[in-house]
Formats: structure tokens, C-alpha cells, sequence
């Protein structure tokens, strides 16, 4: 004759079960991949607002930024990183590492504010870096630059932010036709990628940077809207990336949605599903 279960033990069993899956998808998180939604549109057309991604921790071995960082404000909950496993930080190295390429697009922390980035590699250790006239020069060389028409989209708030985007052809009235130019960026090594411009903006002319050794130099493909290693971290920019501090690579987009919520299903982006990134 079976037995029925008391409630209480019921109760433990299912905490249990909860507790059990929570540490399952801690671990796959950390060593495996991690969940990340584009909220900018610093790497259009690369990456649009609302695409969803993995990114594979796998690709650079392992360091104190790998651990997941949980924040739900409406909670009050706000763990770091540096909270789990800060005690690894600080010695700029990794666990099982590898090298990142010149053209990767990497999820990493931000050296001051903890926040995850997405960017494009640009600048490797001894590299020097310099933009002059809207030309990327790595090395005191030019990289290949191939006209590419216009990138067109809908001047509308985009993302659960609501934020519209930039135009070359400003002023824009809401639903006209927002355009940029596009290109075709060829990098040192072979990499091609296309990349945005409004037009002369105050990081079309830079200094030349020097990429020091153990950190890396990241751009937005849409050049003229992404806060990157152009500006130096007392400015409020990226500056240099240390190596602990990069996450992952960014290999492909699962799934992707124009509007406010990923319920509103008729603003799905089929064409991206499962687009690889490059």
C-alpha cells in the first residue's frame, strides 16, 4: 500500500529541487556560457538592440570575471562578481587561457564599474592605435576600408530603454528613415566586419594609444556611438581591458526582438536567429 508523503517533507523536497537547479545553472554559467541581452547600439549593424546571445566562456579560460554577477534591483539583490571571486583578482592571469584575435567580439567587465561591455578586439598588447580622419590606423598602418552603401533603419525607441537612434541624415522625424554610412573594415590578420559613421565626431581624430602589455584595446562597430577604449576610464570611457577582465567571445545570436518585450512576438527578427557573429 503506498504511502503518502507528508506536506513538510513535500516542502523540503521542493526547495531541495529549486536549490539543486540554482547550483546546476550557477555552474554551466560560470564555466560554460553566459546569457547576454545587446541593450546599446554601439555595434550595429554587427549586433542590433534586442539581439539575444551566448557567450562562450570557454574561448579564454577563466578568471574572476567569470563568475556571474546577479542584480535584481526590485530585490534589492546586487552580487558581484568580485563578490564570489574576487579573491582570485588582481595577478591579471587565467585559468586554463588562451589568447584572444584581433576582431573577436568579446563580453568583458568594465576595469571600474563592473558592468559587462560588448565590443569589438582591436588593439593587442605592443599595438599602437590611432584614429585620423574616421580611418582605424593599428601600427601606424591604415586597415581596408570598402564603401558599403547606407545602413537604414526606423527612427522609433528602440529596446526596453526606448532609446532612438543616431542619424547621419539628422534631423529625423519619428518613423522616417534613419541612415549611417556603412563599410567594410578589414582588420591586420584578415578579419572583415562592417562598421558605422554619422559623420566628423570628436573621436574621428584621436591620439595614438598604446596598448600595454596584458590588455586590450575595444571599439564599437558603430563607430560614432560607443563609449570604448577611446576614451580613458577617467573620462568616463573603457580605456585598457585587462586580461581577467574579458568574459568571453560573442560566436553567434540566438534569437532577436525589435521591441520593448521579447512577449511581442510580432517584433521578432527571424532573419537573426542563430546568425553567426562576425
Amino acid at each position: 500500500m503506498a504511502t503518502q508523503a507528508k506536506p513538510g517533507n513535500a516542502v523540503v523536497e521542493t526547495i531541495k529541487t529549486i536549490v539543486y537547479a540554482l547550483l546546476i545553472a550557477g555552474v554551466f554559467r560560470t564555466l560554460f556560457f553566459q546569457p547576454f541581452w545587446i541593450p546599446s547600439g554601439s555595434m550595429k549593424e554587427t549586433l542590433l538592440i534586442g539581439d539575444f546571445l551566448f557567450v562562450n566562456k570557454m574561448s579564454y579560460g577563466y578568471s574572476y570575471a567569470s563568475c556571474p554577477s546577479v542584480k535584481i534591483p526590485r530585490f534589492g539583490i546586487d552580487i558581484d562578481a568580485s563578490d564570489i571571486c574576487g579573491w582570485s583578482r588582481g595577478d591579471n592571469s587565467r585559468l586554463f587561457g588562451s589568447e584572444p584575435e584581433r576582431g573577436d567580439v568579446v563580453v568583458f567587465r568594465h576595469p571600474v564599474t563592473g558592468s559587462d561591455f560588448i565590443k569589438r578586439l582591436i588593439g593587442l598588447p605592443g599595438d599602437k592605435v590611432q584614429v585620423r580622419d574616421s580611418v582605424l590606423y593599428i601600427n601606424d598602418e591604415a586597415v581596408g576600408l570598402q564603401d558599403a552603401g547606407e545602413f537604414e533603419e526606423l527612427m522609433a525607441p528602440q529596446g526596453p530603454e526606448g532609446s532612438p537612434p543616431r542619424c547621419e541624415n539628422a534631423p529625423v522625424g519619428m518613423g522616417g528613415s534613419c541612415l549611417k554610412s556603412r563599410q567594410i573594415e578589414t582588420l591586420p590578420g584578415g578579419v572583415s566586419h562592417t562598421i558605422l559613421n554619422i559623420g566628423r565626431q570628436s573621436l574621428d581624430d584621436t591620439g595614438v594609444f598604446l596598448v600595454p602589455d596584458g590588455h586590450y584595446f575595444f571599439m564599437g562597430d558603430n563607430r560614432d556611438n560607443s563609449t570604448d577604449s577611446r576614451v580613458p576610464q577617467t573620462a568616463g570611457g573603457v580605456g585598457m581591458v585587462p586580461y581577467e577582465n574579458l568574459i568571453g567571445r560573442a560566436d553567434r545570436i540566438m534569437f532577436s526582438s525589435a521591441g520593448r518585450s521579447m512577449l511581442f512576438f510580432w517584433t521578432w527578427r527571424g532573419d537573426r536567429f542563430f546568425k553567426g557573429i562576425e
